[in-house]
């Protein structure tokens, strides 16, 4: 499978549901979808469609859970439920929000309030190692929420505990809600803060490719260290759209039908 075209092809999808529910967060929804397609199309980790809390599966939390409204295709494409679902999101009725939750097959928690993600993905590990059950844990988180300190609680418990089986995917956009993150609470640099943490840290210079995606998330899975792991995927908030790309308000703002079908277009010119 070529992962870039299928990248694409989640992009076009995520903002064609943009475009039929506004209230949805799409520059967060397009800053993680290399992230999503390498974890799912490249064979990264173990789930099941026909049975999402199959016991066997990896754990995938999903901590910036607004901006995972790009999931949705993915999903719908790997068979956990029909792809005619996607035309009725944030509709009444529809299991698909506009905040994704549980009611979703293949979704793990509650994402609503920011800044757990870590701390429940940490729980999950430490229970699955004590139980000597080899299922990984991935969490998925963005950068405004690690200035939360119950994330950093976290991540000492799980280099207290040597949780090897826990992976952190962070989408370091650089933006949150209202600016730069760097204009908020300065986090970086983020890699030194987890490698002082104990942590095994690698970074991904351009997050948008989804084979150097892949690539790290293979290193950091052969990597045998007890102790966990997280990976930097440096991403650009509203990737294909420039005014979402430009804009440090990129997190909360819509998009007009024509921006979006401008941005689609850029997309399928780019392909051909």
């Amino acid at each position: 499978m070529n992962l870039k075209n299928k990248s694409d092809e989640i992009r076009i999808k995520t903002l064609e549901i943009h475009k039929r529910a506004k209230e949805t967060r799409v520059a967060s929804s397009l800053s993680p979808i290399e992230i999503f397609v390498s974890l799912f199309y490249g064979n990264i980790i173990k789930f099941n469609p026909k049975d999402p809390q199959d016991k066997n599966r990896d754990r995938l939390i999903i901590s910036k859970g607004h901006g995972s409204i790009c999931m949705y295709p993915i999903l719908a494409d790997l068979g956990y439920f029909d792809e005619k679902e996607l035309l009725n999101v944030g509709k009444e009725g529809s299991f698909l929000g506009s905040i994704p939750d549980p009611l979703i097959p293949g979704y793990e928690t509650i994402n609503g309030s920011l800044g757990h993600g870590i701390g429940v993905g940490v729980g999950m590990a430490y229970s699955l190692k004590i139980s000597n059950l080899n299922q990984k844990v991935f969490i998925v988180v963005g950068n405004g929420e690690l200035q939360e300190g119950s994330n950093w609680e976290a991540i000492m418990f799980a280099k207290q505990y040597n949780l090897s089986n826990l992976i952190v995917i962070i989408d370091s956009n650089k933006k949150q809600m209202l600016d730069f993150s760097k204009n908020i609470l300065d986090m970086e640099p983020l890699s030194d803060k987890f490698i002082a943490f104990g942590w095994e840290c690698l970074e991904i210079d351009n997050g948008h490719n989804p084979y150097d995606l892949l690539d790290g998330l293979n290193k950091i899975l052969t990597n045998t260290k007890n102790t966990p792991k997280v990976i930097i995927a440096n991403t650009i908030k509203g990737k294909g759209v420039d005014k979402l790309e430009k804009s440090p308000l990129a997190h909360i703002l819509s998009l007009s039908d024509d921006e979006i079908e401008f941005a689609i277009k850029k997309i399928k010119d780019k392909k051909d």
